[in-house]
């Protein structure tokens, strides 16, 4: 995808978002049985963290856009990887994540802009002057290159020791531009992108300690001085040498009470079963009670490719089977994957059926939103498929409340949470396109229920 079509006019961003949240509200009493869905009836996110080298695999690509809502770059992102010859910027596996996530309507954070770590080699070695000038160049060209794409960008990672001592961790930064860093980082980013929330990311803080009270002092000050922060980002890895706190929920709220989003970044917990089930529940469960607390991320689709992969910590096996701690989350998610026993009233009868609509819901020079409505015939859906034949000129940048395929210049629509419908019931499914030099409308072809 070009990054014209990537980049279509701001002006259709608050159009897609409003389309969303009336879609999302309308039907947020249905039936959720994903993670993303039933997260988002919640007010909430829960995402994964992706690598492009996976998104080639069919079960990978598929557990992808059928549970999650939001993405993260594992690495793609990180400074070896974007800025590897200073000056010099490559984004072509960022990119392959963007476009996947933005055709299937899902948000991206962003991960992460400073960072001791995975540096390329030419970094450390600068005096303070020109290593200040490399990182806000740095900043600049990456978040310019997504400006207005990503939801929250990881400002600074990791910045801080482990231990009793609540110190500032030794870096090419810290050891050269020394505290204020982190301040400037900030200060730049909100000037690279207004829109993007901006984060402090760590892990070890997920409950009340010494490194958790150092970050909350840091933010504590940041908000007193007007400096730009909006979110604390807490990785939360835990296994059974560092299991899940008891403090956890009175952590989140505290930070959540000095005015930022917490959100829950980089999950995974160790370990299998009912033992595995009942933490995670512990950490969706303390998200729910913390109003500030936006949305969760677990770190990787499978057991398989996680970077602690012998743990098992994930909800998916490396067979993509949902495991007990997917069940856990879907339920304290309020959602319920179990579709009901064929008698049960409201399931779909051998009579089902389903009409598609098509409305333009804004319009600008280079593109416009649309939203095509399903409304259920004489008697309830389980689901729905819809196709729409846009211009041959025309190609969607992004799409929600749907998942397509296509084929040629045809995209086969089906829900993304939104498929039980009782009788004469509506939803919607929205996207935005780039007109490219056509004005035409799409053209709706059949709704078939099942």
């Amino acid at each position: 995808m070009s990054m014209i079509i990537r980049r279509l006019s701001r002006a259709a961003t608050a159009g897609l978002v409003a389309a969303a949240a009336l879609t999302a509200a309308a039907h947020s009493a249905e039936a959720a049985d994903t993670l993303g869905s039933a997260a988002a009836g919640q007010g909430r996110y829960f995402g994964t963290a992706v690598a492009a080298s996976h998104l080639g695999e069919s079960d990978y690509a598929a557990t992808l856009d059928r549970e999650f809502g939001s993405v993260t770059p594992e690495n793609e992102m990180k400074w070896d990887a974007t800025e590897p010859s200073r000056g010099s910027f490559t984004f072509t596996s960022a990119d392959r994540i963007v476009d996947h996530a933005q055709s299937r309507g899902m948000d991206v954070r962003g991960h992460t802009l400073v960072w001791h770590s995975q540096l390329p080699s030419w970094v450390s070695p600068l005096g303070a002057s020109d290593l200040r000038t490399a990182m806000n160049a740095h900043i600049n060209g990456l978040m310019g290159h997504y400006k207005g794409e990503i939801h929250s960008w990881d400002v600074v990672n990791e910045a801080f020791q482990d231990g009793g001592s609540g110190a500032r961790r030794s870096s090419p930064f810290q050891d050269k531009l020394g505290d204020g860093f982190i301040e400037e980082a900030f200060r730049t980013a909100r000037a690279a992108d207004p829109a993007a929330k901006l984060c402090y990311n760590d892990y070890n803080t997920d409950g009340v300690n010494a490194k958790s009270n150092a970050v909350y002092n840091m933010v504590k000050d940041f908000k007193s001085r007007g400096v730009p922060i909006d979110c604390v980002g807490f990785q939360s890895h835990f296994n059974s040498n560092s299991p899940v706190p008891s403090d956890y929920r009175q952590n989140l709220q505290r930070f959540a009470d000095l005015g930022v989003d917490v959100q829950i970044t980089e999950l995974d917990i160790e370990g299998s079963g009912s033992a595995q089930a009942a933490n995670y529940t512990k950490v969706v469960e303390a998200c729910l009670a913390v109003s500030r607390c936006t949305g969760m991320t677990v770190w990787g689709v499978t057991d398989k490719y996680s970077w602690r992969s012998g743990g098992t910590p994930l909800l998916f096996d490396g067979d993509y089977n949902e495991k007990p701690a997917y069940d856990a989350v879907l339920s304290a998610l309020g959602g319920s994957g179990d579709p009901g026993d064929p008698g049960d009233p409201g399931d779909p009868g051998d009579g089902a059926s389903c009409t598609a609509t098509y409305t333009r819901t804004a319009d600008w020079s280079s593109g416009y939103n649309g939203q095509v409505t399903i409304t259920a015939g004489a008697e309830p859906i389980g689901s729905w498929t819809a196709t729409l034949t846009l211009p041959a000129q025309q190609s969607v940048s992004s799409l929600w409340n749907g998942t397509p395929t296509w084929s040629g210049n045809v995209m086969t629509v089906r829900p993304s949470w939104n498929g039980t419908l009782a009788a004469g019931a509506s939803t919607s499914f929205g996207f935005t396109a780039a007109k490219n030099g056509s004005d035409a409308a799409p053209t709706v072809g059949t709704c078939t229920a099942s």
